[in-house]
């Protein structure tokens, strides 16, 4: 079967093209398909195994079986703080399904004035009680208000510390337990301030963005009660 791997940023450097197609067999592999590159550019054999894997749009790992005519991707580090002139304020307010990625969000908060780094992530623990074993966390928003919240919420905290760099997301959709709903990374040039600001943005994102969670068991599942939401509910 035919596959397509795109290349960007130094990854399009090692191999002097954008993309390729590959011939692969049947029911191949990212891990099979990796040392077939690697094999015509060796020095991505280091490389690929350190980067996150997109099949189609999504996150993939390593052993997940590639479809006939697939689009593949490994995604280099994402630039955000290299550059002397960095600038503070929200990076990234995310609402998604796909699975989140606390080193992207890292390595888009860093700058060489930010000296503190805090990085937040909240998974899916093993609740069990007795008699009852958790298996899931299903997590529903109406995405164009929650995603409106998330970004509200996001932009109050980089009011609150203006020398903050902000980038935050959260998972919809059923999660594995393990698996992170929640990821917030905060760059201050003192420790202080990242540690303020990231308890306040996971705080703050807990009261003011309407995202409902049911848990999953054996025996189904039960909607987990919390605050009303209300509109009003970021600072102004």
């Amino acid at each position: 079967m035919t596959v397509t791997v795109l290349f960007f940023a130094y990854l399009r450097d090692f191999t002097g093209t954008p993309q390729v197609e590959l011939e692969v067999p049947d029911g191949a592999t990212p891990r099979q398909i990796w040392a077939i590159l690697a094999g015509q550019w060796p020095a991505l054999e280091d490389q690929l195994l350190r980067l996150p894997i997109v099949v189609d749009g999504k996150v993939v790992d390593l052993d997940t079986v590639v479809p006939e005519g697939a689009e593949i991707v490994w995604l280099p580090p994402v630039g955000g703080g290299a550059a002397d002139d960095a600038e503070p304020g929200v990076l990234r307010a995310e609402l998604t399904a796909q699975a989140l990625d606390p080193a992207r969000l890292l390595s888009e908060v860093q700058a060489p004035s930010c000296g503190g780094i805090v990085v937040f992530v909240g998974e899916v623990r093993a609740d069990e009680e007795p008699g009852r074993r958790l298996l899931a966390l299903e997590y529903q928003a109406y995405d164009p208000l929650a995603a409106g919240q998330l970004r509200a919420v996001a932009d109050e905290g980089a009011a609150r510390w203006p020398m903050a760099r902000i980038a935050l997301a959260h998972r919809t959709g059923r999660l594995a337990v393990g698996e992170a709903s929640v990821a917030i990374a905060v760059a201050c040039p003192h420790r202080a301030d990242a540690f303020a600001c990231c308890r306040h943005l996971i705080d703050r994102l807990k009261e003011a963005v309407p995202i409902w969670k049911r848990e999953v068991d054996e025996d189904g599942g039960r909607w987990l009660e919390g605050h009303a939401y209300r509109p009003d509910a970021t600072e102004a």
